[in-house]
């Protein structure tokens, strides 16, 4: 480290910015191929820097058993990478080539978990037996507990800290450093300003310059202000578009119920238990079971509450004729007139007069003989939850919520990014050098099986590792000749810290809270393509006047929510952006977002639209927009500072060379070409 004008520079050969499952792994592969080379000591020579390490999605969020996606292992069903890729690509919008290399990576990444300790369950013979998930048509799922992701990058960092990899913690990234440009352009690294030492602020920038950088920070969870990410996960990519990569699948955030008081997916046993659901007025008083005006039967009902378990995102294929996603519209309805929605753990489903009462015997026949199965037929949902799933109970108990004893809150909340930044088959970005993966990399497609995001981030990581090593290299970079311009950067950067202080700037917090405002009623589960392209104008405009007056930061607090409104309200744009184009080429509803229209399929017939006291309509999917994928890039001179482009889907390779021709390209690296 040399110390210039009291800038800390630091220097690897690869940093990893996020330190999730996606990130860590990534690290413990990229010294397992430089021990593979020869390199000794590969730990000095890579870098994790991190906002927190013991925050973001893999740390801080779950569900009842959060499953990881694999190919099958139940011994009795079989399965192949094809039939996997198929599985990823079915609703479109989806690169054929990245999906096969998912499901071809997805065993060799799933027993480099267990070997680093993650306790996936087997049977005595040591089979790892599977179960369904969402959009998933075979048992592939398989599941450590409600904290499977947890103890996966907690394993994975046991790792890295043998290997002595360096991991700087509390680091708030506030710039990606750049040079050259065009087709010349790389990002050769990271400021970011220490957390803990922001009272002497030049002492608390550090620079890390690198050869090569992995952006491995998370999905914009906080853009929302309904959300079950971890609180503070904003993730970076205002940054990450502002160097000039490119946005795909911005559109498709997937959604779905979940706890509010502690953030957590009620998927899963929650659903399949059959809790009552009501709602309250905003003191907690006038109890109402809402959900009976609008449901013929209990039967039908009770179970499409249980059918929440395993089709818990909210899908608008799965709204007409009374199927499970209506309860996501309802639910959002009472909290829409100020209302709160609890699960009731503690009794069953409410009917009316014209209701028979609950009884699991008339359940409709998927949902009773999984409850029979599962040897679920005790008399509450409390004890149904506790016999299927024990652990499922115990993470409330660990985050001050007894379900024993107090019913839980839930709402429709952001839970996932199908999309993200666009990457090629080695994950790597349209900037050289620049690689992508986890929830940063936009490779689902618009929906994607439950689970399916563990898989993508350990894959991701490792083909970036690999890719790393063996056609770049592991030495440390040489910016020498253009130190002037490294410096320039974070005196510029230092320059923007500083006039965050000007007392007659904008507030941060009612910045950031005009943000999820937006976000949330306008590019959430229910659009609307004129209120999009209100709330683009909008998103706009509050950028030019984050420019022009900067901010009111007086303190350590408003400093770091300065920065993080600062690229947020960037973020915000790109979002809105891809929401706006991808109405106007008549996408319809898809994924996990409904789009309103008058003309459109009715919802349900007591579901009014208020504005014309009508049955509230939507759009179906256009499905000749699967084949494609929505691009937006950082463009200063857009009218709203993005422009779009749709491209077309890349194809998977077509036959497979003989053994011999394959070993030789291997030998002789041609399968980095």
């Amino acid at each position: 480290m040399n110390n210039i004008n009291k800038f800390n520079f630091y220097k690897y050969n690869t940093i990893i910015v996020g330190s999730g499952a996606a990130g860590m792994n990534c690290g413990v592969h990229l010294c397992e191929f430089m021990e593979q080379n020869g390199i000794k000591n590969p730990g000095s020579r890579i870098a994790v820097v991190t906002s927190g390490i013991g925050l973001g999605a893999s740390r801080m969020s779950g569900s009842d058993k959060q499953t990881y996606y694999k190919i099958g292992t139940s011994p009795n069903i079989a399965d192949s990478a094809e039939e996997f890729a198929k599985s990823l690509t079915a609703a479109g919008c989806c690169h054929y080539d990245s999906a096969l290399i998912e499901a071809i990576g997805s065993l060799r990444e799933f027993y480099h978990l267990v070997q680093a300790g993650v306790p996936f369950p087997t049977d005595s013979m040591g089979t790892f037996i599977g179960y369904k998930t969402d959009h998933d048509p075979y048992e592939r799922a398989t599941s450590a507990g409600p904290k499977t992701s947890r103890f996966m990058s907690e394993c994975l960092q046991k790792q890295l800290n043998r290997y002595g990899v360096k991991i700087y913690d509390r680091q708030e990234a506030v710039h990606l450093l750049t040079s050259g440009k065009g087709q010349e352009k790389r990002i050769i690294g990271i400021i970011t300003v220490d957390k803990a030492k922001l009272d002497e602020l030049e002492n608390a920038v550090n620079v890390f310059l690198c050869s090569n950088i992995v952006l491995a920070a998370g999905g914009p969870g906080e853009l929302y202000q309904t959300t079950v990410y971890p609180k503070g996960q904003v993730g970076i990519h205002g940054l990450a578009f502002k160097t000039g990569l490119i946005g795909v699948n911005l559109t498709e955030s997937q959604f779905g119920l979940a706890s509010t008081k502690f953030r957590w997916n009620v998927s899963g046993t929650y659903m399949q238990a059959i809790p009552r659901i009501f709602s309250t007025d905003a003191d907690g008083k006038n109890e109402k079971d809402f959900l009976v005006n609008y449901f013929p039967t209990m039967s039908k009902m009770a179970t499409d509450i249980f059918l929440k378990g395993y089709q818990w995102p909210f899908d608008p294929q799965r709204i007409e004729n009374l199927q499970s996603s209506l309860i996501d519209i309802l639910v959002f309805n009472e909290t829409q007139q100020y209302r709160r929605v609890f699960m009731d753990f503690l009794h069953n489903p409410v009917g009316n007069d014209s209701m028979d009462e609950f009884n699991i015997d008339s359940l409709e026949p998927q949902a009773k003989e999984y409850l029979q199965k599962a040897g679920a037929l005790q008399k509450t949902p409390i004890e149904r939850l506790t016999h299927m799933n024990t652990p499922a109970i115990e993470i409330y108990r660990e985050n001050g919520i007894d379900l024993y004893s107090e019913p839980l809150e839930i709402a429709v909340c952001a839970q996932h990014n199908n999309g993200g930044f666009a990457v090629d088959k080695w994950w790597q970005s349209n900037i050289p050098h620049t690689f992508i993966i986890g929830e940063m990399a936009g490779t689902h497609g618009v929906k994607r099986p439950g689970g399916s995001a563990l898989n993508a981030g350990q894959t991701g990581g490792l083909r970036a590792a690999e890719y790393i090593v063996n056609v770049y290299g592991s030495e440390l970079p040489d910016y020498s000749d253009i130190e002037k311009e490294i410096k320039n950067q974070v005196k510029n950067i230092i320059s923007d810290l500083e006039n965050y202080k000007n007392s007659s700037g904008l507030n941060p917090k009612e910045i950031l809270d005009e943000i999820t405002n937006r976000m949330t009623t306008s590019g959430g589960h229910i659009r609307e393509n004129k209120n999009a392209q209100n709330a683009l104008k909008e998103a706009f405009k509050l950028y030019k006047k984050i420019k022009k007056e900067g901010f009111n930061s007086e303190n350590k607090k408003t400093l770091i929510l300065a920065i993080q409104a600062e690229h947020m309200a960037l973020s915000s744009i790109a979002f809105l952006k891809a929401i706006v184009e991808l109405l106007k080429q008549g996408s319809g509803s898809r994924g996990s977002h409904l789009v309103l229209e008058n003309e459109g399929i009715e919802i349900h017939p007591d579901v009014i639209d208020k504005s014309t006291g009508k049955p509230l309509r939507f759009k179906p999917e256009n499905e000749s927009l699967r084949n494609s994928i929505l691009q937006v890039k950082y463009d200063e001179t857009s009218s709203d500072l993005f422009k779009s482009q749709k491209i077309e889907l890349r194809k998977a390779p077509s036959g497979r060379k003989a053994f011999e021709p394959a070993w030789r390209d291997y030998r002789e690296r041609n399968i980095y070409s």
